[in-house]
């Protein structure tokens, strides 16, 4: 959006975000998520147990946490899209995934025996997964952040942080279909480590990309 655009549709008192709701940006977002999970698929393949994967609760909170996250760091980044939007909340929108899944890791690590605490932590596959994780969300983050610059933010390094925040979220998830790990400490640990990777580069591009 260009400022002239957005000072004509401010003094009509439209939504400044309408322009991005066309039909191309659900197109985008879906094309993204749809190449993350080809990427999966051409470098790592789906889980060999998934069909018995699925029935383990485990298995459905670490999606569930995948999924909270990129719904609330979506949300924080459609409000940084508004000017005038309000984002007094946004931290909190973010914490609740991260503090129930360290709550459940916590409940489980203390509730284990002290000579299985380390391999519930590191798993086997700790040194891969942030970087695969990142690998993955590189399709989302640049459909992320085209859909960011048809809309109107202001702060470019925030919005671009939550663009980057929202595809790792959804990268991870895309990295659930392959994972065997599915202790909420391994998930809480080197997933978030693997959702800051595009988070930190969305907060690098945004003044770049997200300028208007």
């Amino acid at each position: 959006m260009k400022t002239e655009e957005l000072i004509a549709m401010l003094a009509r008192g439209e939504d400044v975000a309408a322009p991005a709701r066309t039909a191309t940006v659900p197109i985008v977002l879906v094309a993204g998520l749809l190449a993350s999970i080809a990427l999966m698929q051409a470098m790592l393949r789906t889980l060999p147990q998934l069909g018995d994967a699925i029935a383990w609760p485990a298995f459905w909170l670490k999606v569930g946490f995948a999924l909270a996250m990129s719904a609330a760091a979506w949300h924080a980044a459609s409000a940084l899209a508004r000017p005038g939007a309000p984002t007094a909340a946004l931290p909190w929108w973010l914490a609740a995934p991260l503090l129930v899944l360290w709550l459940a890791a916590a409940v489980m690590l203390a509730q284990a025996a002290p000579d299985q605490r380390a391999a519930l932590f590191w798993g086997s596959t700790w040194r891969a997964c942030p970087v695969l994780i990142a690998m993955l969300s590189a399709p989302l983050l640049a459909a992320s952040l085209w859909t960011m610059r048809q809309m109107a933010p202001t702060r470019l390094r925030l919005a671009g942080a939550a663009a980057g925040l929202a595809a790792g979220a959804a990268g991870a998830l895309v990295y659930c279909l392959h994972c065997p790990e599915m202790s909420p400490a391994f998930v809480g640990t080197w997933y978030v480590l693997g959702m800051l990777v595009p988070t930190a580069i969305g907060t690098l591009l945004g003044p770049r990309v997200l300028a208007w």
